[in-house]
């Protein structure tokens, strides 16, 4: 298994092996990352040209293509150097002119000689009220007609490439396409009514109209899936081969969790008890626990990873929750810090910010075993901090984190769990292809207590009204979040925006009542106007997005976000989630600037409709693309050619639930079908799978 399967060698061959490609048309179709045959099997069309024959250019509006058949009149010269070369010819209904730039007068007469039929397709026109076609793109003698076809597929073009290239290179790639033994579960392509894949590829490349361009097209629809499946298929060899590495066993008698939860005055919700239990029960089981902890804005992630942490302390081990920033890590500790004085344990953060003796005393309590819960920040990763027994890995928002560090954290103990918390809701097609080698927990419950939030939508031209309503609401001892707008990807230029903002608040409302913290402060200077927030001392805080994650001011009941047509759903959702902690009713004021895209309309309006982070996510998956939502860079989404996850969400899970049931029944992929799927592992050259099996 470790070589490639012969039958797949023509398509793995040099791009010279195709007919009419050397070696400079090779190099340009590395611009659309073509570089073998098999990658331009995957370069699909994304639209069409009707060119069906037709009797006369009359039965088409213009502008428009339309192909005929004509007899070839009379040739004019350019009068004037560069001017335009025309013909004049006339289709079974009237007469127009062919017409051309810069061309050769010798060229277009053996193009189209006069008195002879020819077939002419191309863009009709009107020029001064007279029909023309500029520069035909196929013109051939009427025997040769079959060769346009009826609908001509149009393909992603770079510099150097043209669509006759792209045609001429599909269709080498194509009529290399071997026949393969079919990978994909025979219910399933009876149930969907798909094509065999060389029949899909050949579907897909000559589309019979504009309906065979679509995603949901069965040629589009199978090819999409088989990508999907040899991405779930490694996903799923990773997660047996994680399952496979012995873990340990914490098992504990709830003694810890009891006093936490007798200390609680609310019950949890159902969704946090399922959770608790699923993440419980993986600690207790003998291989190691990857799991993913998913909530919604104050679905009550902090409890439900507490009363996991405790059942490794009950083991006897040592647990370390990671946060992205130091204020997201304190307020995990000012959380936890009352619950874990109920369950009586030893709770102590680490950060960079620690002086050295601070540090070191706490590294040496850390090594002896007396701190049994450390929250950190990237401090932890660093050599000198040791464990005496880490059992439990807890990492909070972990797209911050990348997949390295969070196996360098699991190395400072003995077979470590892992338990990944995200408060972004994400969408099931994207949790599944950036998740899906771990199993996943869901908090879609939001703890008793919580208030909904109002959520209006205000014009920044009534900003003068908004102020006197926040007047009003800090006579009353309430207060407030002003969140300034994302001018751009720049936290400097935000910045400006958000001094602004504070000098003109803080001209309003006096000195002492306003702070301001922002990512380019001193962390020593952001904690102390958050701790000032946190008391009651600062009435109306501004602020950029460094809030959006982790802070947690019950007191704080409105959340002004200025410009808000200028942030994503999903970050409006979270920083909207600041508010309605307390027992006050709370509300959420979006200040947008007049006029609005429609995108813009329609973005702020599904906020109003609803506060459920996941419905929120679905929405902003289909205004925005699979790609934005989650930022490319950051992101871990693997890049897919045919799938279009925006579009084609429903096969991912599809393809998850198959990928498991056949590595369970065949996890060494030895059957027949499992030799199939091989052989697409090797197609879709998902190298780092055929790893997994040739060691497993």
């Amino acid at each position: 298994m470790s070589t490639r399967p012969s039958i797949l060698f023509p398509l793995f061959a040099d791009l010279e092996t195709l007919d009419g490609v050397g070696k400079k048309t090779a190099q340009s179709l590395g611009g659309l990352e073509i570089e073998r045959p098999r990658d331009a099997l995957f370069s699909l069309p994304y639209a069409g040209v009707d060119r069906t024959l037709r009797q006369s250019i009359r039965d088409v509006q213009p502008p428009a293509t339309a192909t005929v058949q004509v007899r070839v009149g009379l040739h004019r010269a350019p009068t004037r150097k560069g001017g335009p070369y025309r013909v004049t010819v006339e289709d079974a209904q009237t007469t127009f002119a062919i017409v051309f730039f810069h061309a050769r007068p010798d060229y277009v007469q053996k193009q189209l000689p006069t008195g002879q039929d020819r077939i002419v397709s191309g863009k009709v026109e009107l020029f001064d009220g007279v029909a023309q076609m500029v520069h035909p793109d196929h013109i051939l003698r009427p025997e040769e007609a079959d060769q346009i076809p009826a609908f001509e597929p149009i393909y992603p073009l770079t510099a150097g490439v043209t669509q006759r290239t792209m045609a001429k290179v599909t269709a080498g790639a194509v009529a290399r396409a071997p026949d393969l033994a079919e990978w994909i579960d025979p219910p399933l392509i009876a149930r969907e009514d798909w094509p065999s894949w060389r029949a899909a590829l050949q579907q897909v490349h000559r589309p019979a109209g504009p309906d065979a361009l679509s995603p949901q097209a069965k040629a589009r629809q199978r090819l999409a899936y088989d990508e999907l499946l040899a991405h779930q298929i490694t996903l799923a060899l990773a997660r047996a081969q994680q399952r496979k590495k012995p873990g340990r066993p914490s098992v504990g008698d709830g003694a810890l969790r009891g006093r936490v939860r007798d200390a609680l005055d609310f019950q949890p919700t159902g969704a946090q008890d399922r959770a608790v239990d699923e993440i419980v029960s993986d600690m207790g089981a003998p291989h190691r626990m990857n799991r993913l902890l998913q909530g919604d804005v104050g679905s009550g992630k902090t409890l439900v990873a507490l009363l996991a942490l405790l059942r490794a302390v009950e083991a006897g081990g040592q647990v370390v929750l990671m946060a992205p920033t130091e204020s997201s890590a304190r307020q995990h500790l000012q959380g936890l810090h009352p619950l874990a004085e109920a369950a009586g344990v030893v709770l102590e953060i680490l950060t960079r910010r620690d002086k050295s003796a601070e540090r070191a005393a706490k590294r040496a309590a850390l090594e002896a075993g007396d701190i049994q819960i450390l929250v950190g920040t990237h401090a932890v990763f660093q050599r000198d901090v040791v464990f005496a027994d880490l059992r439990l890995a807890v990492i909070d928002e972990q797209h911050r984190f990348g997949v390295a560090q969070r196996m360098e954290l699991g190395a400072k103990g003995q077979a470590v769990d892992v338990l990944v918390m995200t408060a972004t809701p994400i969408p099931r097609s994207l949790a599944l292809a950036q998740y899906g080698d771990m199993d996943v927990s869901i908090l879609d419950e939001k703890p008793p207590g919580r208030q909904p939030v109002k959520t209006a939508l205000v014009s920044v031209g009534r900003m003068d009204e908004v102020i006197q309503s926040l007047k009003r609401a800090i006579d009353e001892a309430r207060q407030i979040y002003w969140v300034c707008p994302l001018v751009e990807e720049s936290e400097v230029v935000d910045l400006t925006a958000a001094e602004d903002r504070f000098r003109r608040l803080r001209a309003i409302f006096g000195e002492g009542a306003v702070g301001l913290v922002h990512g380019q402060m001193p962390p020593e200077a952001r904690d102390e106007t958050m701790a000032g927030f946190i008391r009651g001392d600062i009435a109306l805080l501004v602020a950029t997005t460094v809030i959006e994650v982790g802070v947690n001011v019950p007191n704080a009941s409105i959340m002004v976000i200025e410009r808000a047509e200028t942030f994503g759903l999903a970050q409006l959702h979270q920083l909207r989630g600041r508010v309605g902690r307390g027992s006050a009713a709370s509300t959420c004021l979006l200040l947008y600037q007049t006029p609005l895209t429609e995108a813009g309309r329609r973005r702020l309006e599904v906020l109003r409709e609803t506060e459920d982070g996941f419905r929120i996510a679905e929405e902003d998956l289909a205004l925005r693309g699979a790609g934005d939502l989650i930022g490319t860079a950051q992101s871990g989404l693997p890049r897919f050619r045919v799938a279009d996850l925006d579009r084609q969400a429903a096969l991912m899970a599809t393809a998850q639930q198959d990928a498991r049931a056949v590595l369970a029944q065949d996890p060494e992929l030895l059957s027949e079908r499992g030799a199939a799927i091989r052989t697409l592992l090797w197609l879709m050259e998902q190298d780092k799978a055929i790893r997994l099996i040739s060691v497993g």
